[in-house]
């Protein structure tokens, strides 16, 4: 999501950056009594869902509390792998075209009733009915035969998804992809009860769904409260209760004073928290992102369909300048488009580097000529009408000062931003993303493939989509990974978005809350997350 940027989710991770890392889910104190179940309440800090359908939801607030709700055949463990979640295992025949997933006999949902192999086939074509209004379905099961005709309406039902019987259901891809799996983690993937989604409305406040906790209350602004779920097939969640105090305060205040026990930290605490002498230093955790904050052209629209503008504005900004005095050198600088860990990284990408006199001359040399021949130029960010970001305003300032090019910034309200992006988007847009999976098909593919679903700004080149589509297809993993690399050179050389930074996450845990981690997607499982006494 992947996120922002998703994957997937799109771009959650934009929320995180522009509220100053307030969105990162925290542990913390709402001023209950404690719990008389056992093992205790988790308190966490966040902020309202937009949605809790897994076919709709494209960002990561949402994902958050859905990853909690709602389960999918498969799912990554601790380490990043695939594993079994609901398939507790799955054959693969007919050249890496056909998946046959036995499902487990014991999954059932929140209100008892046994799932079967028909729910699934329910839920993906639930997913991609165009009455369903998905913007994810194409995304991540676009690739199952059939598909691609549910979608435009011609049929209701996904020929490449098979039942036979209740427990195995067989799925055709339409060619051989080694990162088919990893789409099913993503919640358009996830399983849904036939008889609630049919029942129309918000159905989703209240869902019936199969994952560790079950929504026991939610009072929009206030609190959401998550039940552990007793029928649940996995891992039975260690905490009798998830509270989520909803737009609660200041997170690190409340950590101070010990309303929470978890908590992500802003650029403004950056030095209290690192400082080895203080008080926090013991409960900090830093854990690398796969995730990925740029600035998207509108590629379809003057003036950014003129390469060499593009280039221009990308080599008027100082990334490292932006790193170390906006962000406290908490991120770590952007060459290109996959962050490191991602596999395919290319450590020695060559970026397009920070050259003023480089970049008037790219302009001198457009079809425009000069600065002041450049249509008004407006970028859209995410916001809630108040001030703009830091990170932003310098970027804004840098294109002033290097440039003499004035660029007016737009703010939408996230739900617009996430979900209206491709109508409301101007010259430019600030996003991010996040890896729904650790593939780098996650990013190069699904936000810069011509006619991508996540391709908001329209960037098409069709040397880059042949890259692409061989690379998914390559069965050798290396060989893949070397197309990849060649599609991103391309994408850099071409300006195809100006990338600014890579992600880290920073967030204090009191040491009183064990088994609270985050993944390098940005999620923490809660049902591996236990309190001891204190």
């Amino acid at each position: 999501m992947g996120d922002y940027l998703r994957r997937k989710r799109i771009i959650y991770i934009l929320v995180a950056a522009i509220l100053v890392c307030c969105l990162i889910v925290v542990v913390y104190q709402c001023g209950q009594q404690p719990s008389t179940d056992e093992g205790g309440v988790l308190n966490l800090y966040g902020i309202d869902p937009y949605t809790l359908d897994p076919a709709l939801s494209g960002e990561m607030t949402s994902h958050v509390f859905l990853m909690q709700l709602f389960s999918g055949l498969v799912r990554f463990d601790d380490n990043m792998e695939l594993a079994p979640d609901i398939a507790e295992r799955w054959e693969l025949t007919n050249g890496g075209r056909t998946y046959t997933f036995y499902l487990r006999q014991d999954v059932k949902f929140h209100d008892g009733r046994q799932l079967t192999a028909v729910d699934f086939k329910y839920s993906w074509e639930r997913a991609c009915s165009p009455r369903t209004g998905s913007m994810t379905a194409a995304t991540y099961l676009g690739d199952i035969v059939g598909v691609a005709e549910v979608l435009a309406g011609q049929t209701t039902e996904i020929s490449g998804v098979k039942i036979i019987d209740d427990y195995t259901l067989e799925v055709a891809i339409d060619a051989p992809k080694s990162y088919f799996l990893a789409k099913l983690t993503y919640p358009t993937a996830f399983v849904v009860d036939r008889a609630e989604a049919e029942g129309g409305g918000e159905w989703w406040r209240s869902p019936n769904g199969t994952g560790p906790f079950t929504l026991q209350q939610w009072q929009q602004g206030d609190s959401l409260i998550l039940q552990r779920n007793e029928l649940y097939y996995g891992e039975v969640a260690k905490v009798s209760q998830v509270s989520f105090k909803l737009w609660g305060g200041v997170p690190m205040n409340m950590y101070e004073t010990g309303e929470i026990d978890v908590t992500g930290v802003s650029i403004n605490y950056i030095e209290k928290v690192t400082d080895e002498t203080g008080p926090f230093y013991a409960d900090l955790r830093v854990v690398p992102e796969l995730s990925f904050f740029y600035i998207a052209f509108n590629a379809a629209q003057p003036p950014f369909d003129d390469v060499n503008i593009r280039r221009a504005f990308s080599m008027a900004i100082d990334k490292e300048k932006l790193i170390s005095l906006i962000f406290k050198g908490t991120m770590e600088p952007a060459d290109g488009i996959l962050p490191p860990g991602m596999p395919g990284y290319n450590e020695a990408l060559d970026e397009l580097e920070y050259d003023v006199a480089g970049a008037k001359e790219l302009i001198a040399s457009s079809s425009y000529g000069a600065v002041s021949q450049l249509p008004p130029i407006t970028i859209t960010t995410l916001g809630w009408g108040g001030g703009i970001s830091s990170e932003l305003e310098a970027v804004v300032y840098q294109w002033r000062q290097n440039l003499g090019v004035e660029v007016t910034v737009r703010q939408l309200e996230p739900e617009r931003f996430f979900y209206h992006l491709a109508e409301e988007k101007d010259e430019m847009f600030y996003t991010g993303w996040i890896a729904d999976y650790p593939h780098p098909q996650d990013f190069l593919d699904i936000l810069f493939h011509s006619g991508a679903d996540n391709n908001y700004g329209e960037y098409s080149n069709p040397g880059v989509d042949a890259l692409l589509e061989a690379a998914g297809v390559e069965p050798g993993s290396d060989s893949s990974l070397e197309l990849y690399q060649q599609a991103e050179q391309m994408l850099v050389d071409d300006a195809a978005c100006i990338p600014l930074s890579f992600g880290r996450s920073y967030f204090l845990v009191k040491p009183y809350v064990k088994g609270y981690e985050l993944n390098p997607m940005g999620f923490a499982m809660l049902n591996e997350v236990s309190i001891e006494p204190h």
